[in-house]
């Protein structure tokens, strides 16, 4: 399969982009701020209708998928597929376990838990979805209803895309784009119509999802700046913050990685753990400690009637305030999350993929949910308990400032809250820039930085414009809203996923067991260039040339010799791939396909990895039988050896076939 090439970035300034995905993408998002920032009144009451309809008519189906979701890659992680690799068989993990599970535990933390860590379990035990609320029960299930909404079933849906992009692009060699799922499905038909539109969605949903991130962490801030310096809360403050930080993240992606993003990204994460620790040991530690015990005993005695509970017999605005909502924006951010554990999951098996991504930032989040819910849970129920709830009802981003106030330095503890807020608002819009800037780029993974300002700023103006357009309500609409067209999108994702794994038990009947099998010609420059091919060091050209003066000649070569059996071979050139194909009455064809494929060691740049210079590329002529890698290369082979190698998987493809017919007698 021919990828896509940028050609040099220096010729024009739109020559990195890939257009349809890039101008479509743009265009949406510039008409949408141009519709709620000049029109926000009635911009508000169209959203207000919108998650109206959604909440009704669509609930079943966000349910639904959360559920299918989270069963598939239950499934997967104990399958017969488990044990395949994310990358060649002989593949080994970039990372050690240690330094995996460290950025997996970073993947666990954001503005979400911050916002929310205090709010969520207080407004489930204030007025919870059902029962009488301000009690004990009321308390334990509220700490269940926001362990559901943090759980399993929000890594379960990043690790449906994130497996999948690991999947191809890894072991099939593919962009590094949301279409390349559906290859499995459509074929080459993803760089057309049909891609673009998936990674548009995938576009769209990303930035609703970082934007109402964006959205909770700036009125935050505010709060925090109220409380602190008195500065006024409201949208005209809260759109200025936006600004400023949003230049902030902006500063630090001319600044470069190491000189700017990655150091905010050490910073809030000892801010967080510094945080996490401080309100542990200031609490009632033993307590809270007991309390993350049997909260982790609840959730997951509850957690199979939780996900398909939709309150069907009893409706009620609690499903779409919440449980929607956070369905809504798990799916929006599954690009932007599902593309950095990916990244950083390149060797590891499926299993160990699955089971570490579910288990690992989900246990991290548990633990700061309890910290910081069980802490504000057990002042509601004591002698002066009520204010933080009146803080939850009048002014939700105000319920953490009111909760720290009854812990030893306010305002100390209060300003790095405020500033962890900040540092996670820069990372974020960064990051959620450069997923973006990737998908429309056509999986470019090393985009140009002018269009990653242009991203991180959109998702300012996106942010401030919900705000505009009705606060949090918006925010709400937009993560549920954006998630209704690419949840379609990760259905098709999960069954292109698992087609592609089916197809890993059709490669070993095709595979050749060894390339060595082939014996060397040791003709004068035929061993060297065999040898050249071994160690990497076959330029594009090169491998050109290979392609038409040994590959062509070898397919006719075959072709004219099958052509006398009466199997009607035929051969395709692309600009990228020669195809031998045999066509057989009753069977399933034979295609005996030499791709060129680009390699090079593959980086993205996120905040918590190492950024490295640029990589010299290098080129194989790979095989592909029936559209699948056989993951070797044959630049370098003879006239005589490729031909001996086409008849060799020919005869395998009819082996297979042999054996699944069954004997007459």
């Amino acid at each position: 399969m021919e990828q896509p090439q940028l050609t040099s970035k220096n010729v024009s300034l739109f020559d990195s982009v890939h257009r349809p995905v890039f101008f479509t993408s743009a265009g949406l998002i510039i008409a949408f701020s141009i519709y709620g920032g000049g029109f926000s009144s009635e911009a508000a009451v169209t959203f207000a209708a919108v998650q109206d309809w959604l909440v009704t008519n669509m609930g079943w189906f966000y349910m639904a998928v959360v559920a299918i979701f989270f069963t598939f890659i239950v499934y997967l992680a104990f399958s017969r597929f488990a044990h395949i690799k994310l990358g060649p068989d002989d593949s080994v993990p970039d990372y050690s376990y240690a330094s995996w599970i460290a950025m997996l535990f970073s993947a666990g933390m954001g503005i979400g838990l911050l916002f929310f860590g205090v709010a969520e379990p207080i407004t489930h035990f204030a007025e919870p979805p059902t029962g009488e609320g301000s009690t004990v029960q009321a308390a334990s299930n509220a700490m269940l209803l926001t362990y559901f909404h943090w759980g399993l079933q929000a890594w379960a849906t990043y690790i449906v895309v994130g497996l999948a992009l690991a999947y191809f692009a890894f072991r099939h060699n593919l962009p590094l784009t949301i279409r390349s799922a559906l290859y499995p499905l459509i074929g080459e038909k993803i760089h057309g119509p049909i891609g673009h539109t998936v990674d548009i969605f995938a576009v769209i949903g990303t930035m609703f999802g970082v934007a109402t991130s964006l959205g909770l962490g700036v009125t935050q801030v505010n709060a925090g700046l109220n409380y602190l310096f008195g500065i006024s809360v409201g949208p005209e403050t809260q759109i200025l913050l936006i600004a400023g930080i949003t230049a902030m993240a902006t500063i630090s992606v001319v600044a470069g990685l190491d000189a700017g993003i990655r150091r905010i990204s050490e910073l809030n994460m000892l801010l967080a753990l510094l945080l996490l620790s401080f309100v542990l040991f200031a609490g009632p530690t033993a307590s809270l400690l007991g309390g993350f015990v049997q909260n982790v005993g609840n959730y997951l005695s509850n957690v199979v009637f939780l996900t398909f509970n939709i309150y069907a017999y009893e409706p009620n605005e609690w499903m779409g305030d919440w449980t929607l909502f956070y369905w809504g924006w798990w799916i929006s951010w599954s690009p932007f999350v599902g593309m950095f554990i990916a990244r950083i999951s390149r060797g590891r098996t499926i299993r160990e993929f699955i089971l570490g991504v579910l288990l690992v930032p989900a246990g991290v989040t548990f633990l700061w949910l309890s910290i910081f819910g069980n802490s504000a849970l057990f002042i509601e129920l004591g002698e002066r308990g009520g204010e933080i709830a009146a803080a939850v009802t009048s002014d939700m981003p105000t319920a953490l400032y009111v909760f720290l106030e009854r812990l030893p330095w306010t305002t100390l503890v209060s300003l790095v809250a405020t500033l962890l807020v900040v540092t996670f608002f820069v990372t974020s819009s960064d990051s959620g820039s450069l997923v973006i800037d990737i998908i429309t780029s056509g999986g470019d993974e090393d985009p140009p930085t002018w269009q990653r300002v242009f991203w991180a700023i959109s998702e300012g103006v996106v942010a401030s414009v919900l705000l505009l357009a009705g606060g949090l309500s918006a925010l709400q609409t937009a993560a549920i809203s954006s998630a209704l067209p690419f949840a379609f999108v990760m259905l098709f994702v999960c069954y292109g996923l698992y087609k592609g794994l089916l197809s890993e038990g059709r490669l070993h009947p095709y595979r050749m067991t060894s390339s060595s099998s082939i014996p060397v010609d040791v003709s004068p420059g035929i061993w060297k260039n065999r040898l050249r091919a071994l160690v990497g060091q076959h330029r594009k050209q090169d491998v050109q040339q290979y392609m038409d003066e040994t590959v062509k000649p070898a397919m006719e070569n075959v072709a004219n010799q099958l052509d006398r059996t009466m199997l009607n071979p035929e051969i395709e050139c692309e600009p990228m791939l020669m195809r031998l194909r045999v066509q057989q009455a009753g069977q399933q064809d034979f295609n005996y396909e030499v791709r060129m494929r680009q390699y090079g060691i593959p980086h993205v740049a996120f905040p918590e990895l190492p950024r490295k210079g640029s990589e010299k590329t290098y080129w194989r002529a790979e095989v592909y039988i029936t559209d699948e890698p056989q993951h070797y290369d044959v630049a370098g082979f003879s006239i005589e050896q490729l031909a001996g190698d086409m008849l060799s998987q020919f005869d395998q493809h009819m082996q297979y076939f042999h054996i699944e017919n069954k004997e007459i007698k």
